[in-house]
Parts: structure tokens; C-alpha cells; sequence
């Protein structure tokens, strides 16, 4: 059996999300940082936060998949959409258990969600 290779994904978090310290676990493994808190950029339109992502080569974790999901043209960035309806220690739980088991290819170019149902994971 061949052991998959551990892949420390940086993170960059929505300005609608909590800062990355509600985010225990994965802020503890992954590179997680928050738009507004860790780089002082507030009010952004969804453009920019997609630019910065795509230039720094982080995933955005962000509700707003909708509106994210048409800015995606490049395997320099994913998407990974969150749903608001998860408490944010669940969101935590969950996102960071998709990043564990997940490649750079199953997530760059692509949008994932993470939703409040158990054992769903939406790729597209």
C-alpha cells in the first residue's frame, strides 16, 4: 500500500468567514490565513480576492461559491465553498478532513462545497 504524500495547503479565508483562529485544526496543519485579518485587505470585490488567491496560490474557503465560481479559469487557485449553516467548530472539522485526504489535483481549478450534510463533497 502506498502512503499518499501530505500536501500543507495555504488557505486563504473569505472576509465573511470567522478569523483563522476558530479554525483550530486546520490553522494548526495547513497554511490558513484570513483576507482581512492576516492581510489587511477589507471590502474587496470577489475579483480581487480571487486575484490575490490566484497570485499567492491559495484556495479560497468562501460561502459565496456563486459568484466565485465564474471568476475560475485557472489551476492556480480552487474554490472551496463552505455552507454558513455549519457552526464554525464543524466547518473546521470538515474542511480540515478534506484537505487531509485530498490532492493538489482534486482541489486547484476546481470548486468544491462543504456542506452541513454528512459525507456529501460537491466537485465541480
Amino acid at each position: 500500500m502506498v502512503k499518499k504524500r501530505f500536501i500543507k495547503f495555504k488557505l486563504l479565508l473569505d472576509e465573511a468567514l470567522s478569523p483563522r483562529e476558530s479554525f483550530p485544526q486546520t490553522n494548526n496543519i495547513f497554511n490558513l490565513k484570513h483576507i482581512r485579518d492576516d492581510f489587511r485587505q477589507t471590502g474587496l470585490a470577489d475579483e480581487l480576492v480571487y486575484k490575490f488567491a490566484q497570485e499567492t496560490k491559495r484556495l479560497v474557503i468562501t460561502p459565496n461559491t456563486k459568484d466565485f465560481r465564474k471568476l475560475l479559469k485557472s489551476k492556480d487557485t480552487g474554490i472551496i465553498g463552505i455552507s454558513m449553516a455549519l457552526k464554525t467548530k464543524d466547518m473546521d472539522k470538515k474542511l480540515c478532513s478534506l484537505l487531509k485526504k485530498s490532492s493538489k489535483g482534486d482541489l486547484f481549478g476546481k470548486v468544491t462545497k462543504i456542506t452541513g450534510e454528512t459525507g456529501k463533497r460537491h466537485s465541480s
